[in-house]
């Protein structure tokens, strides 16, 4: 467990005069993932904007696809007005992979933040140069099609899952390998240990411009900038998803504290900064905040749910 601090202000006065509160943050990842700097940085926007400057104290805490730090978040900060948590698709897949899991139900939603789709990446010297090949590999011999990606439940193996089942594959022959980092993942690509990476295509595209792989497709609905490869639905696979983060408030954060937090990172997020740290790695602003998110939140549940009850990965 890791607790940092950003820049606290505290109001003027002597004894009896409470210091302002800084934001509780739970972040349920290790330092410096995909989870932490979303979260970090949102908080710091919301600092620079001056949409909420009495700063953050972060937790992280990492373990079973963040089923930990939910947990904890849920136990400790119930009626809490100023405790938040990152969270994106990952950790619902996780709720759904982990027997006796809490439920993100059970905070309140506040807002998504960001999206980022993945790429279908192989080797630069396979047989394999666009999702038909790919979906016929799949129909003659899913054995031999291994996927790589992240943690069994993510998006990445969800975005494999319906790949199989589009191709009419019973998703139990699905051959897919789970690697704990971006790194081994590639190196096993490169090495022929699996036929295809799936990953966000911020990590893809410069392996891609160095020549070391070829993206054959993406996942969003349409081309993006800056990577010459056809989505999925050109490709005749009609699937359209990504890697969405957002922020959650504590169990029983009261209605008025919600609508707060709310319009902070919506003022926050339409920051031309905000933009443009998100330019850099490859993320795209995807705010909806309030009710809305929760409704996304239930039908991202919905989506996934069967993909991954026929994956044999939900409890």
């Amino acid at each position: 467990m890791r607790r940092t601090m950003i820049s606290i202000a505290m109001a003027v006065g002597f004894s009896g005069i409470a210091l302002a509160e800084p934001a509780k943050v739970m972040v349920p990842a290790g330092a410096g993932g995909g989870y932490d700097t979303t979260t970090r940085l949102a908080m710091t926007m919301l600092d620079k904007s001056g949409q909420f400057k009495d700063g953050a104290v972060f937790t992280n805490k990492p373990g079973a696809g963040g089923t930990l730090g939910l947990g904890e978040f849920i136990r400790t900060s119930k009626g809490q007005d100023n405790a938040l948590m990152g969270m994106g698709v990952i950790l619902l897949g996780a709720v759904m992979a982990t027997k006796g899991s809490p439920q993100i139900t059970e905070t309140t939603p506040v807002a998504r933040l960001t999206f980022e789709y993945n790429g279908l990446a192989v080797p630069a010297n396979s047989p394999i140069k666009t999702v038909k090949d790919l979906t016929e590999a799949l129909k003659a011999n899913p054995g031999a099609v291994a996927f790589g990606g992240g943690s069994a439940g993510g998006v990445d193996h969800i975005i494999a899952g319906m790949i199989a089942k589009s191709a009419g594959l019973p998703l139990q022959r699905l051959n897919y390998i789970a690697y704990g980092g971006g790194a081994e993942a590639v190196t096993q690509l490169a090495g022929g240990k699996v036929a295809v990476l799936v990953s966000g295509t911020s990590e893809l595209k410069g392996l891609a411009d160095a020549g070391r792989v070829r993206i054959i497709a993406v996942t969003s609905d349409k081309r993006l900038p800056g990577i010459d490869a056809p989505t999925l639905k050109e490709g005749g696979v009609d699937i359209a998803l990504g890697n969405w983060r957002g922020i959650v408030g504590a169990p029983g954060m009261s209605a008025t504290a919600r609508k707060a937090w709310v319009e902070r990172f919506a003022k926050a997020t339409e920051n031309v900064e905000w933009r443009a740290e998100l330019d850099k790695s490859g993320l795209q602003s995807a705010y909806l905040g309030g009710d809305d998110f929760s409704a996304f939140i239930a039908s991202e549940n919905t989506r996934i749910r069967p993909i991954l009850e026929e994956l044999g990965v939900a409890k």
